[in-house]
C-alpha cells in the first residue's frame, strides 16, 4: 500500500535520468528546508540528495495516479487536494507556486523537462492493467499462480494447435492502442454461432495470434471483408472441401506493417503475413465457435487454414494492383479475400514469349479442381517476377494477360463431358457441342508476388461454392 501524501505542501515528481531534474536538485533541497516537501522519484531512491522525504516510485504507481506526463512536475496541495501544477523548470512558475525558496539562483530562467517513465511506449497500458480500470468487458479467466498460461490456453481450446500469446489486460490494451475504434463497437456476427464480435474481442485474438498493435486496422479490415455476405464465411467453414480464407493485402497498409510480397511471400518468416491471417482464423474459432470436427467439416483441409496471407508486389508502376482492378481507388489500402485451396506450383523455365507462357499457364490452370470440370471454382494466379517480366517485355499489361488467358482456357465440350477420355468425371452431355470456359469472366484473380529467380509461379484453386456466382464470390474491401 502506498504512503499517503500530506494534505498540505509541495510534491515534486522527478527522475535522475532527467537533466532538468538534476539541474533543479538544489532547488528541491531549498524547498525541503522551507517545507513541507515530498519528492517522488521514478528511477533512483537516492535521488535527490539532501531531501528528507523521498518516496520510491520505481513501480510508477504514484506517477500513474498523479497523471504525470513529464518530469520534473511540481504540485501544490491544500486541504488534501491539488490546487496547482507546473511541468519542467520555469522560474516564474515555480516561485509563484512554491515561493522565494524556488528562485533557483544561477539557473536558467526556463528549461524543458523529460518524458515521465509512466508514459513510455508500452508502459501506460501496463500501469492501467496494474493500477487502474482497464475497462475491458470480456470475461476474465483466472489462471493459477503455478499454472503455465500458454498451457492454460491449450487446455481451454483457444489454440489452433500452435502456442498462442496469453491475452493479458496489458497486452489487450496495447493492441487496442493500434486503432481509434471503440472497444465495445460490434464489428459483426461471427459464424457458425453468429456470436457478436467487438473490437475488444478482435484485439484479444490478435494478441493470441502474435500481432503487433499497428496491425489492428488491417485485422479489422480483413474481418469486415470476411463478414461480407457474398464471401459466405459460414459455408466456407462447414464445407468438406480443402478451402479456407486467403488474405491478399494491397496499398500503403501492407508496407506500413512490413508485409512480405517478395521472397517466400506465401511461406513462413514474416510476422505480419503470419499473424494477420492467423488472427482471422482464431476469431472464427474462439468467437464464432468454428472448430475442426464440429462445424468445420473439411475432409483434409490445407495448411493455409493456420494462416494464408500475403501482400501483392506493387513495385512496378505499370502494373495495375489487384485491389485497383477490383474497384478500389489507387493509393488506398484494401484486402481481397478468396476461398483458397493450397498452393499448386507452376514450373515453366523454357517459355520466352508471352504467347508461349500463356499457353503453358493455361495447361496448368485447367487442372484446378479437375481438368474436366469448368466453372466449378475460381483461381488465383500468383505471377513471379520472372514470369511477369516475360509478359512485360512483350508489352502485355494486366488486362492483356487476363484476356489472353481466358481465350487460351477455352475447350471443346466434347473433350470434357462425362466419359470423355475414359474418365467418368466431367460436364453434362448437353455441353458436348459447346466451347467451354474454364472460369467465369472475373473468376481468375492475378497478383504479383515472389522472389526474383526460379521461373516459378503459383496457382491457388478455389472453392466449388463459387460456381453459385450470385451468392458466393471473392470480396475486396477498403481498409479503414
Amino acid at each position: 500500500m502506498i504512503e499517503v501524501l500530506p494534505a498540505d505542501g509541495l510534491v515534486i515528481v522527478a527522475k535522475r535520468e532527467c537533466h532538468t531534474c538534476v539541474l533543479v536538485e538544489p532547488v528541491m533541497q531549498r524547498l525541503d528546508k522551507a517545507g513541507p516537501l515530498t519528492v517522488i522519484t521514478q528511477d533512483d531512491p537516492e535521488f535527490p540528495r539532501g531531501v528528507g522525504r523521498v518516496l520510491d516510485d520505481q513501480q510508477l504507481e504514484r506517477s500513474f495516479h498523479l497523471k504525470v506526463e513529464a518530469v520534473p512536475t511540481l504540485i501544490r496541495y491544500e486541504g488534501g487536494r491539488e490546487v496547482d501544477r507546473t511541468v519542467g523548470w520555469d522560474r516564474a512558475e515555480w516561485t509563484r507556486i512554491a515561493g522565494a525558496a524556488a528562485e533557483g539562483q544561477g539557473l536558467p530562467a526556463w528549461q524543458p523537462g523529460c518524458g515521465s517513465r509512466s508514459v513510455e511506449p508500452g508502459v501506460q497500458e501496463a500501469l492501467i492493467a496494474r493500477y487502474g480500470d482497464p475497462g475491458l468487458k470480456s470475461r476474465e479467466i483466472p489462471v493459477g499462480e503455478w499454472d503455465d498460461p500458454i498451457e492454460a490456453c491449450f487446455e481451454r481450446g483457444w489454440s489452433d494447435g500452435l502456442p498462442v500469446v496469453p491475452p493479458t489486460d496489458e497486452r489487450i490494451l496495447r493492441m487496442l492502442g493500434g486503432t481509434d475504434r471503440k472497444p465495445d463497437e460490434i464489428v459483426g456476427l461471427i459464424p457458425p454461432n453468429l456470436a457478436p464480435c467487438t473490437v475488444e474481442k478482435v484485439a484479444i485474438n490478435a494478441v493470441m495470434a502474435g500481432c503487433k498493435p499497428e496491425y489492428m486496422p488491417v485485422v479489422l479490415g480483413v474481418l469486415e471483408a470476411a463478414l461480407d455476405p457474398l464471401f459466405v464465411l459460414h459455408g466456407l467453414l462447414c464445407t468438406t472441401h480443402f478451402s479456407g480464407p486467403l488474405v491478399i493485402i494491397n496499398g500503403p497498409a501492407a508496407k506500413a506493417v512490413g508485409m512480405n510480397s517478395g521472397i517466400n511471400a506465401l511461406g513462413q518468416g514474416n510476422r505480419a503475413n503470419a499473424t494477420i491471417g492467423r488472427a482471422l482464423q482464431l476469431i472464427v474459432r474462439n468467437v464464432g465457435g468454428g472448430l475442426p470436427g464440429g462445424m468445420d467439416r473439411a475432409t483434409l483441409g490445407n495448411p493455409g487454414k493456420y494462416t494464408f496471407c500475403f501482400a501483392e508486389d506493387e513495385s512496378d508502376p505499370d502494373w495495375e494492383p489487384l485491389a485497383q482492378r477490383r474497384g478500389i481507388a489507387a493509393g488506398k489500402s484494401a484486402v481481397t479475400l478468396f476461398h483458397a485451396e493450397g498452393v499448386h506450383g507452376f514450373i515453366d523455365q523454357k517459355s520466352r514469349t508471352p504467347e508461349e507462357l500463356t499457353r503453358s499457364l493455361a495447361m496448368a490452370l485447367f487442372g484446378v479442381g479437375h481438368p474436366k470440370l469448368c466453372d466449378s471454382g475460381n483461381a488465383v494466379l500468383v505471377l513471379s517476377p520472372e514470369h511477369y517480366g516475360i509478359f512485360k517485355d512483350g508489352g502485355w499489361n494486366r488486362r492483356r494477360i487476363e484476356d489472353e488467358l481466358y481465350q487460351a482456357l477455352k475447350r471443346p465440350g466434347r473433350d470434357l463431358v462425362h466419359g470423355a477420355q475414359g474418365v467418368a468425371e466431367g460436364l453434362p452431355a448437353s455441353m458436348a457441342d459447346k466451347i467451354v470456359d474454364k472460369f467465369p469472366p472475373d473468376g481468375l484473380l492475378i497478383v504479383r508476388a515472389g522472389g526474383p529467380a526460379g521461373l516459378f509461379s503459383a496457382i491457388i484453386g478455389g472453392w466449388p461454392g463459387q460456381r453459385v456466382r450470385e451468392e458466393c464470390q471473392a470480396v475486396t474491401h477498403e481498409i479503414r
